[in-house]
């Protein structure tokens, strides 16, 4: 079985870069990313119409080329946690995780015992469908899964440190746009002040209990601001977001030009 590359450099503190797939369903767009070197692909369930099975066959190709994926489910819930690790997926970011008893139950579900309950299949993707000792193959899927926990309310955040000091859960992150329509500053002057404020939060109590600090931004300048607060998972921007400023740009050049 293949190391994790996603938890590897996380644990070793590298920084890595990655970036939101919403609308581009097929797989052979993870040959694209690596190839434009990222390190990861980070697969969005919550706000996009991606199925299991178009799922399933992203995380084959990831594996076969060892470009992680990191999926956000619709819910942290035991079904769809099962679900995907048994998939082949490593790699979870689970959203609205607003106590630390969502955050244990999250992490019981993603690891086999004794660290978690994590339901038992014999053989299938999440082994590469090799027949390992049950042993071998509960330890060596617990060392591998990296799991994120998203704090997007201000209920999350008046359990911080209990949520960050769960064990199991590896790695803190915002989520910018519900937190702020959650606090009451979506859109208004107050949001990049406010939220700002949050992330230094949030990276304080990850530094305090040992965990990975996960970051999104959507500009060069936000990159650099998120690597100078401690974050070492980055994602940048989404598939769609990238072609649409890039078709627009293009767009807008070639209609001034037209007008010249």
């Amino acid at each position: 079985m293949k190391d994790n590359a996603y938890r590897l450099r996380a644990e070793r503190g590298e920084v890595q870069l990655g970036t939101w797939i919403t609308m581009i369903r097929t797989p052979g767009v993870l040959t694209l990313l690596k190839a434009a070197g990222l390190d990861f692909a980070r697969i969005d369930m919550e706000h996009s119409p991606f199925s299991m099975e178009t799922v399933a066959d992203m995380a084959a190709l990831a594996r076969a080329l060892d470009f992680p994926i990191v999926v956000r489910p619709p819910d942290g819930n035991r079904e769809w946690i099962t679900r995907l690790l048994d998939a082949g997926v490593w790699n979870l970011h689970i959203p609205q995780v607003d106590t630390p008893e969502q955050a244990a139950e999250v992490a019981a579900c993603a690891r086999y015992a004794p660290l978690g309950e994590r339901g038992m299949y014999g053989f299938g993707p999440h082994t590469m469908y090799e027949t390992l000792a049950p042993a071998e193959h509960m330890a060596a899927a617990n060392a591998r899964v990296h799991v994120t926990a998203m704090l997007e309310t201000k209920q999350a955040f008046e359990r911080l440190d209990a949520i960050a000091a769960t064990p199991g859960i590896d790695a803190l992150t915002i989520g910018p746009t519900d937190l702020a329509q959650n606090l009451g500053v979506l859109g208004t002057p107050a949001q990049r002040e406010t939220l700002t404020g949050y992330r230094q939060r949030l990276a304080a109590a990850a530094r305090k209990h040992g965990k990975h600090v996960a970051m999104i931004t959507d500009s060069l300048e936000g990159v650099r601001e998120m690597i100078d607060l401690g974050a070492t998972i980055i994602n940048y921007s989404s598939d769609a977001a990238v072609l649409r400023a890039g078709y627009a740009s293009i767009a807008v050049e070639v209609r001034r030009g037209a007008r010249g």
